[in-house]
């Protein structure tokens, strides 16, 4: 079967079977309960999902979310992450991804078809 994309991007929001961001009413939620996010948290998100599958770089995500310039060095992005990742649980090494010394990325969620157990061959004519 392979690998089955079931997410759904527009520039009205985003929706995955597990995640949904809201761009127009601005709220997000997780099998379909509503995340508590602080202002700056949704705007973390919500521009990482705007950019899914693209590396955004830490200063760009630091002007943008934050204002701040180049010169300013801060820990502010790498909390903010952290306590994201925290509110998606599970779903978190999905969706957020780190890409060191660069930035960020957004991964669309991806089902994929999983075994449990060993394969045996089938015995014939015995």
């Amino acid at each position: 079967m392979g690998l089955l994309q079931t997410a759904s991007n527009s520039p009205y929001g985003y929706q995955d079977p597990h995640l949904e961001v809201d761009f127009v009413r601005k709220y997000a939620s997780l099998d379909s309960h509503r995340l508590v996010l602080t202002r700056k948290e949704y705007e973390l998100l919500a521009l990482l999902v705007e950019n899914a599958g693209e590396i955004i770089p830490r200063h760009m995500l630091l002007m943008r979310v934050w204002g701040y310039s180049q010169e300013i060095r801060t820990r502010t992005l790498d909390v903010h992450v952290r306590r994201l990742r925290k509110k998606l649980g599970s779903y978190s090494d999905q969706y957020i991804e780190t890409i060191f010394g660069i930035g960020y990325r957004f991964q669309p969620f991806r089902m994929t078809q999983r075994f449990s157990g060993v394969f045996q061959p089938i015995a014939m004519g015995a």
